[in-house]
């Protein structure tokens, strides 16, 4: 991010495990001043480290041998990814402990004060300047690749609950994409139906890093049911470096750089050559946390193949990159190192109106709100488009504001600052 030019934030001690969110971020609340004014800002990708509260998930398992098998492997402890398939790797995020929220958030939270994960997102989002945020599961991203089918089926029913049931009601500003467990195209039937018109459900979404094509015609039934609700589907990537096509790479950021766009790619041109685009015309599409510098080739490339090869693509209409340019994308991670081709990206895309703001807290390589309002050639409504009002627009949210000023939090922080002094 954008260095600011007032100077004046204070000196910190070294950045821990402990670290109060809203000083980890400080940085990004002095940068909330230069766009206090918006109306509205949704952060469209946060996540939890949901093996942090995994004994609380268990409970909502609703198999009596998987809970069991949960509950004993923990073995007392509330914290662990059993019936998960964590691939290798994972430490390698924290950047060996330089970014220790990413590992593991220990912050003090008040005991009267709600859940202890509400708390250090309300804190995460009061500080970065964001109205609502969108919770993500971490490790259950690669449930997709999990051989016991069964147990991606309870892992979603439970975590959904969980967030529901548990995390939402201690911080409505908070928002739930239902996780579809989408190795079982009846179960994931019945979770759109039963949600069809729960306000707590905002969408309904995909793990992309699974071998489940989405031409497959079980799927159909379930893409009509998500599109009557009007709620968007959402695939959410991530990386696998126990996918063979990675098994060349030695390095966490070649794996890193090449996967997350990797299953977008594949399951984005499945959907267009398959004529998904035009079966499902009134479907949204989002695409989220794969970044933006896939899109533009992958729009040139099927261009050409489907003109030069029409008859493999025969219920098109229209050029593949006229129906990706229907679809939404989010932001994060920003590639900034070539502003002139970033430019010409959101250019390609459209991003005024189909692109949404996300930061991946608490990742490591997450975005401000800042990363979208520092770029030169957006214009003030874009910038606005893009840090809510699309969003809104989506996910028919209210464009309420809800964060404190940024004032305010400053403020806050330097009271704190004073008060921890001097105890």
């Amino acid at each position: 991010m954008d260095a600011p030019k007032d100077r004046s934030f204070r000196s910190l001690p070294e950045i821990t495990t402990r670290t109060d969110t809203r000083d980890y971020l400080e940085h990004a609340t002095l940068q909330a001043r230069s766009y206090d004014d918006y109306e509205l800002i949704v952060d469209i990708d946060a996540h939890v480290q949901e093996s942090r509260f995994w004994g609380e998930i268990c409970e909502y398992i609703d198999n009596d041998v998987l809970k069991h098998l949960a509950q004993s492997m923990l073995q007392g402890s509330p914290r662990g990814d059993t019936l998960l398939n964590s691939g290798g790797g994972m430490s390698f995020q924290s950047l060996g402990n330089r970014i220790p929220h990413q590992l593991n958030n220990l912050e003090s939270t008040d005991p009267n004060g709600g859940h202890s994960f509400a708390q250090q997102m309300r804190r995460s989002m009061d500080a970065m300047g964001i109205d609502y945020q969108v919770v993500f599961p971490s490790g259950m991203l690669v449930l997709g690749m999990q051989p016991m089918h069964d147990v991606e089926i309870f892992a979603a029913r439970a975590f959904n609950r969980w967030i529901l049931e548990r995390i939402i009601p201690d911080e409505p500003r908070l928002l739930c994409l239902a996780y579809l467990p989408f190795h079982s195209p009846d179960v994931c039937l019945e979770l759109v139906e039963q949600n069809a018109t729960n306000p707590g459900i905002i969408g309904f979404t995909v793990s992309c890093v699974r071998n489940n094509p989405v031409y497959h015609p079980s799927y159909m039934k379930l893409y009509h049911a998500i599109e009557e609700t009007g709620k968007p589907l959402v695939f959410h990537t991530a990386y696998n470096w126990s996918d063979p096509s990675f098994a060349q790479l030695n390095r966490f950021g070649a794996m890193h750089a090449l996967s997350f766009s990797h299953y977008n790619l594949i399951h984005l041109t499945n959907w267009i050559f398959n004529g998904l685009c035009e079966r499902f015309s009134r479907l949204k599409l989002l695409w989220v946390e794969g970044g933006l510098a896939w899109i533009p080739y992958l729009m040139q490339r099927l261009d050409h193949e489907i003109l030069m090869r029409p008859s493999e693509a025969p219920a098109l209409k229209r050029l593949p990159s006229e129906y990706i340019r229907e679809m939404y994308f989010t932001s994060q991670p920003l590639e900034r190192s070539n502003l002139r081709a970033l430019e010409m990206t959101m250019e390609s895309i459209r991003a005024e109106t189909q692109l949404l703001f996300a930061s991946d807290w608490p990742h490591w390589d997450f975005d401000p709100p800042g990363a979208i309002t520092s770029l030169p050639f957006l214009s003030d409504q874009a910038k606005r488009n893009i840090l809510g009002l699309n969003a809104a627009r989506l996910f028919n949210l209210p464009r309420k504001r809800q964060r404190p000023a940024a004032s305010e939090m400053l403020q806050d922080n330097l009271k704190r600052a004073r008060n921890n002094a001097g105890s």
